[in-house]
C-alpha cells in the first residue's frame, strides 16, 4: 500500500460520506470530511513523533498528559459546561483511565513498557472521553424531559441527588452501551484493532486474543468509573432546566420567575 493509493481511497470515501450527508440534508455536512482531514494530519504528525517517543517512558508520560488534556478539552467543548468544571473533568479522565491501567500493569497481564503504556493509555483515555460525553449529553436531555418527576421528588423533601437518580442511572447506562456492545460482539461481528494489530505485528492469535481481552476489560472498567465520577459531579442539579442548557448552568431562571415572565408576556399581548 503506497501513500498515493491510501490518499485516493480516503478521498473517495470522504466524497461518498459527504454526498450521503448532503443528500440527507443533515446538520453540519462538512463535519465528517473535516474530521477525516484532521485525522489524516494528526496521525501523520503522530507517526513522526512516535519514532522518538515510543521507547522513552518520560516522553510517553508527556504524550499521555497531552492526551488527557485534549480529552478534557473535547468533553468541555462538547458539553459546554462552565469553566469551573475543568479540574473536575480532568480528574475524571485521569482517575478513570489510571485505575484500570494500574491493575493491568500491576498484575503483569501486560508488560510495563513504554510501547504498551502508550497503546493502552491512548485506548483507555479515548474511551473515557466518549463515555463522559455520552453521559453528559444524555443527562442534559433527561433533566429536561424528567423535570416534572424531579420536581415531584423535591416537593416531597427529596434531595437534588435523589430526585435526579433515575435520570443519572439512565444516562450512565446509555453511555456504557457502545463499549458493552463492542465487548459482546468481539470476534463475532467485529475484529478489534488491538487484536488485528498484534497479529500483524507477529504475535500468535492466542497472544493477540489475550491482549485484546485485557484491553476490553480495561475499557469497561474505565467506562464504569467515568460514568460514576461524571454522575457524581453533575448528578445533583441545583437548578432544573427550562430548556436545553449546559450541565451545571447556574444562570437559569427560577421556575417561579419563568412562570411570572410567561404570565406578563400573555397579559402584554
Amino acid at each position: 500500500m503506497t501513500p498515493l493509493v491510501t490518499m485516493i481511497a480516503v478521498a473517495l470515501l470522504a466524497a461518498l460520506t459527504l454526498g450521503v450527508v448532503l443528500a440527507l440534508r443533515l446538520e453540519h455536512p462538512w463535519l465528517q470530511p473535516w474530521a477525516l482531514l484532521r485525522a489524516v494530519v494528526q496521525l501523520g504528525i503522530l507517526s513522526l513523533i512516535l519514532n522518538g517517543v515510543i521507547s522513552n517512558r518520560w516522553w510517553v508520560a508527556i504524550f499521555l498528559t497531552v492526551m488527557v488534556a485534549a480529552a478534557t478539552w473535547v468533553i468541555f467543548r462538547r458539553l459546554r459546561v462552565a469553566p469551573r468544571y475543568l479540574p473536575a473533568l480532568a480528574g475524571t479522565v485521569i482517575g478513570a483511565s489510571a485505575i484500570p491501567l494500574v491493575v493491568v500493569f500491576a498484575t503483569g497481564a501486560v508488560d510495563f513498557s513504554p510501547r504498551y503504556l502508550l497503546a493502552l493509555g491512548g485506548i483507555v483515555i479515548g474511551n473515557t472521553m466518549t463515555v463522559c460525553t455520552l453521559t453528559g449529553r444524555s443527562l442534559g436531555s433527561l433533566y429536561l424531559s424528567q423535570r416534572d418527576e424531579m420536581e415531584a421528588w423535591l416537593s416531597l423533601g427529596a434531595t437534588p441527588r435523589r430526585s435526579a437518580l433515575r435520570a443519572v442511572r439512565s444516562a450512565a447506562s446509555t453511555a456504557l452501551i457502545p463499549s458493552t456492545d463492542q465487548t459482546r460482539t468481539t470476534g463475532i461481528v467485529t475484529l478489534p484493532g488491538a487484536f488485528v494489530g498484534a497479529v500483524f505485528a507477529g504475535a500468535s492469535p492466542i497472544q493477540a486474543a489475550q491482549f485484546q481481552i485485557v484491553v476490553l476489560a480495561a475499557i469497561l472498567a474505565a467506562g464504569a468509573l467515568s460514568a460514576a465520577s461524571f454522575s457524581g459531579i453533575f448528578g445533583a442539579p441545583e437548578v432544573l432546566p427550562l430548556d436545553e442548557r449546559p450541565l451545571g448552568e447556574r444562570r437559569s431562571r427560577s421556575i417561579s420567575g419563568a412562570s411570572n415572565s410567561a404570565e406578563k408576556s400573555q397579559i402584554g399581548s
